[in-house]
């Protein structure tokens, strides 16, 4: 059972489509004890960090999820997701995140240009791929393929290894990450057409 993590913010049932489509049931579940049921967890999030990370904890899911990661469990966080597992946010203020992987989650910089054209934020639209390293649920994707982002923060990593993609606008950033059971991505699988039902297949695939 894949079960994707309700705690009020994220845009769910696209998240539970995607994996309908590519042939894999995902349960949609604001209960945190079916996440220690679930062989897989997904992990989505649109919107502030402060908001979902209050919301993680006041729902009880922030024990499940390190429980669930310790066990080697697939773990997979999108967008937001990424984001809040990370130590620490500076959106509107310093937030603590679930500090799992070590870094932070900073703002895209104003002023930023390219070919002499200034960049909007949030990064919106269509952006490309480079390849760190090829995690399971990567495997296969091309080099540059486009994938979907809707986003005005960033992570850094303080160990450059867990990146598996980066992508530029502007600045080349760290748009997915690999450590052990958990793959993250910064860009949205379920809105980026065949690549990204690739990336949602081969994850309800890994073991």
């Amino acid at each position: 059972m894949i079960a994707i993590i309700d705690y009020g913010m994220g845009n769910l049932r696209s998240v539970q489509k995607g994996f309908e489509k590519v042939g894999f049931e995902a349960v949609v579940t604001a209960d945190p004890k079916v996440l220690l049921e679930a062989e897989r967890i997904v992990l989505p999030g649109v919107g502030a960090f402060r908001d979902c990370i209050r919301n993680l904890e006041t729902g009880g899911f922030v024990e499940p999820i390190l429980r669930v990661i310790r066990e080697g469990r697939p773990f997979l966080g999108i967008c937001l997701g990424l984001q809040l597992l990370f130590t620490e946010s500076e959106e509107f203020g310093r937030h603590k995140g679930l500090d799992i992987i070590p870094g932070k989650v900073l703002r895209f910089p104003e002023g930023m240009t390219e070919g002499g054209e200034a960049l909007k934020i949030p990064h919106m639209g269509w952006n490309q791929l480079t390849f760190k390293q090829r995690p399971p649920a990567l495997a296969g994707i091309e080099e540059g393929s486009n994938v979907y982002f809707v986003h005005s923060y960033y992570v850094k990593p303080d160990d450059e290894s867990v990146v598996a993609t980066t992508t530029t606008h502007g600045m080349e950033f760290c748009s997915s990450i690999r450590k052990e059971n958990i793959i993250a991505t910064q860009f949205h699988p379920e809105k980026s057409q065949d690549t990204g039902l690739t990336i949602l297949r081969q994850f309800a695939g890994m073991s």
